[in-house]
């Protein structure tokens, strides 16, 4: 069966998170019906990872199959986008090899959370408001200490079914975005359920004086969710990347 990767986005809001929920609506589920509604056979689809409910997507990739090639992508990217609804977007499909998998063959992704100093009826809701100035210079410092260490178990959901709370990190630091935001990047190999968050609000401690750089290394080493602090708002936090050894999903390159 031909196999195809599906480069998309999301605005995260109205769904409850990427993966399929028993009585819920997610953007998963919200594809596959769209798909099999198109092709008028049941379509699975798999993600690169799965985001948690009201957190947005600029870039997803998922790969499913299907029992013939498409004649026409174009054509049924264009039919594809006229079912799933106006807060998904499907912007490419690409045919790839056989076991190409869309969440295992990733090897890297990339999370923006984005903030603003003051409140503005013009960027709500996909940003945090933090209703005055935080210390750039502090928290960009104790974000570096993310990238020396591999253990993030005071940043991961409790009672979660992973095997492991070891991630690399390779990228972590805020990024000034205009004259009143600011946008934390972080980059790793695979993320922990409501990591990135988590570490958003406890950086947010260090930007107000809360903690200290050595508070934040002390809370990374402690390995005790309940040291950290709290989990920030979905709305602000964007899949930004996904990079791939053979797909480059911006330019819709494929090379084996």
């Amino acid at each position: 069966m031909p196999r195809y990767f599906m480069h998309l986005a999301y605005r995260g809001l109205p769904f409850h998170g990427w993966q399929t929920q028993p009585g819920a609506v997610s953007v998963q589920s919200t594809i596959e019906q769209s798909l099999t509604t198109l092709v008028r056979t049941p379509v699975k689809i798999t993600g690169a990872g799965r985001t948690d409910a009201g957190v947005n997507a600029r870039m997803m990739i998922a790969h499913f199959d299907m029992p013939e090639p498409i004649a026409d992508l174009t054509r049924f990217v264009r039919s594809l986008n006229s079912i799933v609804g106006r807060d998904i977007a499907i912007y490419s499909l690409t045919p790839v090899h056989d076991d190409a998998h869309a969440r295992f063959d990733a090897t890297s992704r990339t999370y923006h959370y984005r903030t603003v100093a003051h409140k503005s009826p013009f960027v709500y809701p996909l940003t945090w408001c933090s209703r005055g100035r935080l210390d750039f210079e502090a928290m960009n410092h104790a974000a570096s200490l993310l990238l020396k260490v591999s253990d993030f178990t005071s940043f991961a959901k409790l009672h979660t079914d992973v095997k492991t709370n070891i991630c690399s990190v390779t990228r972590a630091e805020w990024v000034k975005d205009g004259a009143d935001g600011m946008t934390f990047v972080i980059t790793a190999d695979r993320f922990l359920r409501n990591m990135v968050r988590a570490v958003v609000g406890t950086l947010v401690d260090v930007g107000r004086g809360r903690l200290s750089c050595d508070d934040f290394k002390g809370i990374i080493e402690a390995r005790d969710r309940c040291a950290a602090g709290t989990s920030m708002p979905p709305e602000a936090l964007f899949l930004w990347d996904i990079t791939y050894p053979y797909y480059r999903p911006a330019d819709c390159m494929y090379e084996l």
